[in-house]
């Protein structure tokens, strides 16, 4: 966030950084699996590993197969790939991690009920001058329009930017829209519930949520 956005237009700093997140998430998921299990029991059950049982189990649960482990060995393998689920938990845009989402939104709509609308957002990013500001160099904002190479050309430059301005409009919408976290209802009614699976934070609850007239899910 650096004034003059040096490391959003980077080509290489957004992917380093990302990499050392999830290299960072990684090793605490690790340190955590061992914090709760015995390292020696997990270290034994990895090193007594049969590779050809594992292999064999991935083949048949890419065919799609149902496997009930039925041997030590398959229980063996399936307790390594969930001590690697508890892992591959903590790092984001992980297989495991779309999993847990996937979870939590079973979960919502248990609690909840099934959601009474999919939304997809897409603001044009290439069009709304905060986002030509937040793409751009310039500390002062003086919104003006600008040719469309100019203003397409600051938007691919700068990815940052436009996450910015796409998290701005998704919480105007959440807000004014919906009614989340604000004394007065959304324009579709009260809203119970909410999934986002790009927004920062994920998904949540209104807090009156025993009056419920409407349910949300957002992509």
């Amino acid at each position: 966030m650096y004034h003059d956005k040096r490391f959003q237009t980077d080509t290489y700093f957004p992917f380093v950084a990302f990499s050392h997140g999830q290299i960072k998430a990684a090793v605490s998921g690790s340190f955590v699996i061992v914090d709760r299990e015995n390292f020696d029991q997990i270290s034994e059950r990895v090193l007594g590993l049969d590779v050809s049982v594992l292999s064999n189990l991935s083949e048949r649960l890419e065919s799609g197969e149902v496997i009930h482990p039925a041997s030590q060995d398959e229980r063996d393998c399936y307790q390594v790939i969930k001590d690697l689920d508890h892992i591959g938990g903590h790092v984001q845009g992980s297989t495991t991690s779309k999993k847990y989402m996937r979870n939590e939104i079973w979960s919502l709509i248990i609690a909840k009920g099934a959601p009474s609308w999919f939304i997809t957002i897409s603001p044009a990013d290439n069009k709304h001058p905060l986002s030509i500001y937040y793409a751009d160099r310039k500390e002062r904002f003086q919104p003006k329009i600008t040719e469309y190479g100019d203003r397409f050309r600051l938007v691919c430059q700068n990815p940052v930017g436009a996450a910015r301005f796409f998290h701005v409009m998704v919480s105007l919408f959440l807000k004014h829209i919906l009614g989340v976290g604000t004394d007065h209802l959304g324009i579709y009614g009260q809203t119970s519930a909410y999934y986002g699976t790009a927004y920062r934070g994920k998904w949540g609850v209104s807090k009156e949520a025993d009056r419920i007239h409407g349910k949300c899910a957002c992509g």
